[in-house]
């Protein structure tokens, strides 16, 4: 493992240990945290790709449900995780768990679409994983996912404001962490855009382009009907193909 890998894993410690200490109230019935039950597979994520300084970096908000949730990998869906970063691993299961949202790790039958649409892009446009890694890293915001009393995703905008201050404050420190031992010259977010202008803001002296990708996500009507045209022209905007 490289030194880059290493300052990453330390730095993803860090996030998961205090991320681990939140807690959080109505209307939070169940948090998940990927980093602490699939630590494993996220780990091998890490030492496989992110090896070296990249130019560019992807920013995603926090897991889905079908993705991380499962794998611990960003935009985790299963079949792409497995069959093309070729990792699997180990998958615990979290504290408390919510019925209608079991981790199954590896073997959870559902597709995840946003991992699926994000990871199917950049196998149309780089080939091979090792090809995007090269010069390109995935990471997310916030490791955790939040569900209401029905199994109901809850995005972290609909956090009261104090507990949205305490997740802030831990992955904000992460993502300068990540920034500088990657020292990307881009950063590209969808709903994460923001968290990087934040970022950006902090690191005076350094110059960053920052740009945004169109959400995968199924709730997105634009990406249903534009991906991957939209996407694969914004990656082309910013230089990175």
């Amino acid at each position: 493992m490289n030194d880059t890998a290493a300052a990453i894993l330390k730095a993803t410690a860090a996030l998961r240990d205090g991320t681990e200490k939140l807690r959080f109230e109505s209307p939070v019935h169940v948090t998940y945290n990927p980093l602490t039950y699939a630590w494993g597979p996220h780990e091998q994520y890490v030492r496989t790709y992110g090896n070296g300084e990249k130019g560019h970096l992807f920013l995603g908000m926090n897991p889905g449900p079908f993705g991380m949730a499962q794998t611990g990998v960003p935009f985790g869906e299963v079949d792409a995780v497995v069959n093309w970063l070729h990792i699997r691993g180990e998958v615990g299961r979290p504290e408390h768990t919510h019925p209608k949202r079991p981790v199954e790790g590896f073997g959870c039958p559902r597709s995840e679409v946003s991992g699926r649409r994000l990871w199917g892009l950049f196998a149309e446009a780089f080939g091979t994983a090792e090809n995007f890694f090269r010069h390109n890293y995935v990471a997310n915001y916030c490791p955790l996912i939040w569900m209401g009393a029905t199994g109901a995703n809850i995005t972290p905008d609909k956090l009261p404001a104090e507990q949205r201050a305490a997740v802030d404050a831990v992955c904000m420190e992460h993502l300068l962490s990540l920034i500088t031992i990657l020292n990307p010259h881009t950063l590209v977010g969808a709903y994460a855009t923001q968290k990087l202008r934040d970022a950006a803001s902090r690191l005076p002296g350094k110059s960053f382009t920052i740009g945004t990708l169109l959400h995968p996500s199924p709730a997105s009507p634009i990406a249903n009907k534009l991906w991957p045209e939209r996407p694969i022209q914004q990656l082309k905007e910013l230089g990175i193909l």
